[in-house]
């Protein structure tokens, strides 16, 4: 059950809460949640278009967005791990980054969007930023091994007690796809009280799409 779907999905309710909190009535939830995916896809868009290159990681540099939604306000919190744009000019970035979404047109007229940063304390255990790290390596074609490796050696600075690496397509331009995968401590997936992080990332090399995914555990609780 623990490789079948997703841990974060697994652990609502118990030791996971939502990154989208609002209500919606039945006939206006699926446009809501079109809204949602819409204000993320543009985040991301714009991050990736103005994102700089710092030391250490490199990338979009996002943890993960909440969305949070009353009846005249849309609050957005982006966390973030490394440095950008975003978070060396933030009144300015996000003033931007506001107007942007706001000229799509998808958000209600009586709604206000608030868009709030926040600087994530250990970037090396965020698993969608040890993703990035990895496909950015993949398209300089490092070996997958090293690649690995070097994001496990990462995430040892952090206080994590396992981490699980998942690759899967053609590696390294074979011919034939396979699934490769490594793990440094413990990673259990099917207990329910341990705390785990989990990241689904897809990236494009020259020889066509490669799936990362990865398990990081914390604790117990």
């Amino acid at each position: 059950m623990g490789k079948k779907i997703n841990p974060l999905g697994l652990r609502l309710g118990t030791i996971q809460s939502h990154r989208s909190i609002w209500f919606a009535q039945s006939k206006s939830y699926s446009r809501s949640l079109q809204e949602d995916e819409k204000i993320q896809y543009c985040i991301y868009n714009h991050v990736e278009k103005n994102r700089i290159i710092s030391s250490g990681l490199e990338g979009k540099g996002i943890s993960h967005i909440e969305i949070q939604k009353k009846m005249d306000l849309i609050q957005v919190i982006i966390y973030m791990g490394s440095k950008n744009s975003l978070m060396e000019s933030r009144t300015r970035g996000i003033d931007e980054l506001q107007t942007n979404i706001q000229k799509k047109e998808f958000i209600s007229v009586n709604k206000r969007l608030n868009i709030a940063i926040i600087r994530v304390a250990k970037p090396y255990a965020q698993p969608t930023i040890l993703a990035e790290h990895i496909a950015l390596q993949l398209k300089n074609r490092v070996s997958f091994r090293k690649a690995m490796k070097s994001t496990i050696e990462l995430t040892e600075q952090a206080d994590t007690k396992g981490i699980q690496i998942q690759i899967a397509g053609r590696i390294d331009g074979k011919e034939i796809a396979r699934v490769e995968w490594i793990r440094e401590g413990r990673v259990p997936l099917q207990t329910i009280r341990a705390k785990i992080d989990y990241c689904s990332y897809t990236v494009r090399t020259i020889y066509g799409v490669l799936g990362i995914k990865i398990w990081i555990f914390f604790n117990e609780k």
